[in-house]
């Protein structure tokens, strides 16, 4: 079934992985690019996947936004979680529709966008955050994601109470995790999934500790390292660029005493 693109819609305009720009489209807006003006006037109506020239004759294909191009282009004033660490969160503690889940420190909303795009219709992420600037920014994420009905966004330290009950998965982004741990560990159901976003070797090996003091067992520490592949005829080989260290990752499971 086509589906076309419509004034207020997203899209994605893709030249190349270095060249795309995601936005909203509007009568009479035009983007002025080094490729040349791009006129969304000539957007409107036409199906995603089909392609447009710029002002210099250039080539730009109309894709639809995934959640990934909704994270990668989102605004950030904190390091946000990447996708090739997203992934293994999801797989490593089986996130899926219907998942209550607590997120302590919510950056400018990455994670919390990709967490909410999964355990919706039926599921609920309820972030929390004490630094008002942060908050809103990943409203505005949230909301371009088209993912805020399925977010509860609460200003508050966790260590000051919590409402949450029966959490199904826990995930803590902040400097200092193990200090959220009893907190946490009242708010998930048994065997329910706890992960930590860890920047630094130091926190990892304090939080490992702290967990296993804590009632948590199934303790796993990694780290995802990813390399592309620049696939050319005759020229394959690894790309010069390459994201190595976004952070290490924390899981566990809530057990009782």
């Amino acid at each position: 079934m086509m589906e076309s693109i419509d004034e207020g819609s997203f899209v994605l305009l893709f030249h190349t992985d270095r060249k795309k720009w995601l936005t909203r489209v509007a009568k009479g807006k035009k983007m002025h690019t080094h490729l040349g003006i791009i006129d969304l006037d000539n957007v409107i109506g036409l199906e995603y996947g089909n392609r447009i020239k710029t002002a210099k004759d250039k080539n730009i294909y109309l894709l639809k936004p995934t959640i990934y191009d909704f994270i990668m282009k989102s605004e950030r004033k904190t390091q946000i979680v990447y996708p090739k660490d997203l992934g293994y969160i999801a797989a490593r503690t089986g996130l899926s529709n219907g998942f209550t889940v607590l997120e302590v420190g919510t950056g400018s909303g990455a994670l919390t966008t990709f967490m909410a795009s999964i355990v919706k219709p039926n599921g609920h992420v309820h972030t929390f955050d004490v630094r008002p600037e942060f908050m809103e920014i990943a409203k505005k994420n949230i909301e371009k994601a088209g993912l805020d009905k399925f977010v509860t966004m609460n200003q508050l330290d966790i260590k000051d109470g919590i409402y949450l009950k029966d959490a199904d998965l826990a995930v803590v982004d902040l400097g200092d995790p193990w200090t959220v741990l009893p907190y946490v560990h009242q708010c998930l159901k048994g065997s329910g999934s706890f992960t930590a976003i860890c920047p630094t070797m130091n926190q990892v090996e304090k939080l490992a500790t702290s967990l296993k003091e804590n009632n948590f067992a199934d303790i796993e520490c990694t780290e995802i390292i990813m390399r592309h592949i620049e696939g050319r005829e005759g020229m394959t080989r690894p790309s010069f660029r390459m994201i190595a260290h976004t952070a290490y990752l924390v899981f566990a499971r809530k057990v009782y005493q």
